[in-house]
């Protein structure tokens, strides 16, 4: 966000104690080697240094080990996700809330409900970034220039819910079945579902270049009302055959935030399968209210 001046400040928040000022020190002595100005702050847990934000980017919990999936994170998260979007609201009651944190499906819903903010107001990331993963392993698997891929990912944000649209898929508007075998194209569908998980295995830790860039668009199609239509999980009041649940579809966002659901045609087969991914965020979500976070 801040190389690309996407704000005009961008202040980082952490709750250990000199990391937020350290690394927003270390990225502003970079200012005149990236060409920015963007002002930069770092606070310990100090919600007022953020006072009256457009947009707040939540990423707080703990992030996954190798071996977890996003699931697994929801009783520590849930709490911290509770403490911090109280903490948001109060010092800014209009922002428009991004969330990053997993499960992102089921804290996109606990942040809506702690919140008591309009559904518009509150985005869940994960389908920008698996979209963004899709068209990677796409490239890969069609030979295409990335920058000529087109698709995208709707469901749930995990390694079993996600549901990459191969049907819709397109390099340059030519479908990409006439570019690689269903086979190759399968493939491209389970490396996206796995995405994360690969990176945590890798690497001992969540990813954060593509993820931070997902949100980094996402800021900047608000404050500038692109109207761009992106995959991210919304709240859902009859749309797709869905009540009460927040799940990735394409939206379009702008500066109100989600400013309009998007009604695309499934295949019988896609559309299965988007009923099964709800079914599974809503077991998550029901843990909520075991773990009386609801």
């Amino acid at each position: 966000m801040a190389c690309r001046e996407v704000a005009s400040e961008v202040v980082l928040i952490d709750i250990k104690e000199g990391l937020s000022e350290g690394k927003m020190l270390d990225m502003y002595q970079t200012s005149t080697l990236m060409d920015f100005d963007t002002k930069l702050t770092g606070a310990t847990n100090d919600y007022k240094k953020s006072a009256n934000s457009d947009v707040v980017v939540i990423t707080s919990g703990i992030p996954r080990k190798p071996g977890m999936t996003r699931e697994e994170l929801i009783g520590t998260n849930a709490s911290i996700m509770k403490g911090v979007v109280e903490n948001v609201i109060k010092y800014s009651p209009r922002a428009i809330i991004i969330v990053v944190a997993n499960p992102m499906d089921t804290l996109t819903y606990l942040a809506l409900k702690a919140s008591g903010l309009p559904k518009s107001r509150i985005i869940g990331m994960g389908g920008a970034l698996d979209s963004s993963r899709f068209k990677c392993y796409l490239a890969k698997a069609t030979g295409a220039n990335i920058n000529n891929v087109d698709g995208m990912v709707i469901g749930g944000h995990g390694d079993t819910t996600m549901i990459p649209l191969v049907s819709k898929a397109t390099v340059n508007g030519v479908p990409v079945s006439q570019f690689a075998s269903k086979k190759k194209l399968q493939e491209a569908v389970q490396n996206t579902m796995v995405g994360g998980a690969t990176l945590t295995k890798l690497i001992g830790t969540s990813a954060w270049y593509a993820p931070g860039a997902a949100a980094a668009m996402m800021v900047e199609a608000i404050l500038n009302d692109q109207k761009k239509l992106i995959p991210c999980s919304c709240y859902l009041e009859g749309e797709y055959g869905q009540e009460d649940i927040c799940i990735g579809v394409p939206a379009i966002i702008g500066r109100k935030g989600i400013e309009k659901i998007v009604k695309i045609e499934l295949t019988k087969e896609e559309a299965e399968k988007f009923a099964a991914s709800a079914d599974a965020v809503r077991k998550t979500n029901n843990v909520l209210h075991e773990i009386k976070a609801l």
